[in-house]
């Protein structure tokens, strides 16, 4: 018997969201409501005007403020040999920084992708050394999917770091420590649409939502890292939109 296109498109997503990650029917269900209350507001930034907060700083290229928004472009778009003295210059997504210590918190920002395929909110502690340039933890939303990182026991850890070295030898032992420590959930976005993401962080968990759905939860010990010194933006695969960015401390919503 001939499966539903639906059905087909249903099996595909899920096979790909398990493919990278913890399986989401491993995990306690998608929280509905929200795990965190908001408290103060700490931050908030509309991007209109001349004059901008001077907590925002330059990371990767290339971030500019236009028509009353941040776009970012990712430039660093492939790998580029040392050469000539000048050393190796590996190919990444546009980062821009914001100095924001936050322990708990939630993160609110309009996206729209405009060519990306990823736009990103990420926590680092750059005084920690037991990752990989202080990354603690990150929600990444992509047009067919929305993904949460513990990179400080997962992706960035300085163990996995270690062992990345020599990834044919070590790529089991990689992507179980990977696995263990990030998720994956389908979506379905549109270029061109601008989304309402917010980023809860409570504790050792962290939910996503989009327009006020929930898209993405993870529990996992990198998560509840008591100093997130900073907020980072990231987009990869030319542009992505962000407008008004808010940032409130908060506490576990009872």
């Amino acid at each position: 018997m001939k499966s539903s296109p639906a059905l087909t498109i249903l099996l595909t997503s899920l096979l790909a969201a398990s493919s990278y990650g913890l399986d989401p029917a491993k995990q306690p269900p998608l929280p509905e409501k929200p795990i965190a209350k908001k408290k103060e507001l700490l931050f908030s930034d509309d991007f209109k005007g001349a004059e901008h907060d001077k907590r925002w700083h330059r990371v990767v290229d290339t971030f500019t403020f236009e028509n009353g928004a941040l776009k970012g472009t990712q430039t660093r778009d492939q790998n580029i040999p040392a050469a000539n003295g000048k050393p190796e210059v590996k190919a990444h997504a546009a980062v821009f920084g914001l100095d924001l210590p936050t322990k708990d918190s939630v993160v609110e920002a309009k996206i729209r992708f405009d060519g990306a395929t990823m736009i990103d909110i990420e926590f680092d502690d750059r005084q920690y050394t037991g990752s990989h340039y202080g990354h603690i933890c990150r929600a990444q939303a992509k047009l067919n999917g929305v993904t949460i990182l513990d990179e400080r026991e997962g992706t960035q850890n300085g163990r996995v770091v270690e062992l990345k070295k020599d990834i044919p030898a070590n790529k089991a032992e990689i992507d179980k420590i990977i696995a263990a420590h990030s998720i994956t959930y389908p979506a379905q976005l549109e270029a061109g649409k601008t989304y309402l993401l917010v980023v809860e962080t409570v504790g050792e968990e962290m939910r996503v939502s989009i327009d006020g759905k929930p898209a993405a939860y993870l529990k996992s010990a990198g998560i509840g890292h008591p100093t997130k010194s900073k907020i980072e933006l990231g987009v990869a695969g030319k542009s992505g939109w962000f407008e008004e960015v808010k940032v409130w401390n908060a506490e576990k919503a009872q």
